[in-house]
């Protein structure tokens, strides 16, 4: 078995489940997918990722302990999914992997980083009017309710933001 498989997902399929321990990092070849957790009832989206993104649930495979968020295909998806240990595996006889897999985890936790300040410092029309200009096609592929969660928002106040837009 090769250290990386073509998987594909169909619309609202989990690509990986909540509870589920990590091992493997995907790279969105066609499709989207969404990174989501649950506050009690509330299904929260923390991230939406695209074509020749890198997805992964980080902590659980640093920490090897199941995750409390899921991956969730939100368009029909074709991915390529890369097995952890055998690219582990490859870092002694291959220091370009590492390296890759550092920028990996670096481009996540930045992007962490941005989203949580995000949040604290500005407001949801900001927030909104950042998304609508890094990624003005999301409104035509993604759910209003997982860019409403995405944003921290209710559909409610994304609707009356939309509008004044």
């Amino acid at each position: 078995m090769g250290i990386s498989t073509e998987q594909k997902f169909k619309k609202n399929a989990d690509v990986q489940v909540i509870g589920h321990t990590c091992r493997t990092i995907y790279f969105i070849k066609k499709g989207a997918l969404r990174v989501y957790y649950f506050k009690g009832d509330t299904d929260i989206t923390e991230s939406l990722e695209f074509e020749n993104a890198f997805v992964a649930r980080i902590e659980s495979l640093v920490t090897g302990q199941p995750s409390r968020k899921g991956i969730q295909a939100i368009e029909d998806s074709t991915l390529i999914a890369i097995n952890v240990d055998q690219l582990i595996e490859l870092y002694d006889t291959y220091i370009e992997i590492e390296r890759l897999i550092k920028k990996i985890f670096v481009s996540v936790f930045i992007a962490t980083i941005n989203r949580l300040e995000s949040i604290q410092f500005h407001s949801a029309e900001v927030r909104y009017a950042n998304l609508l200009n890094e990624h003005p096609d999301m409104f035509k592929r993604v759910p209003l309710k997982y860019i409403a969660s995405y944003l921290g928002i209710t559909q409610v106040s994304l609707s009356r933001i939309r509008a004044k837009h």
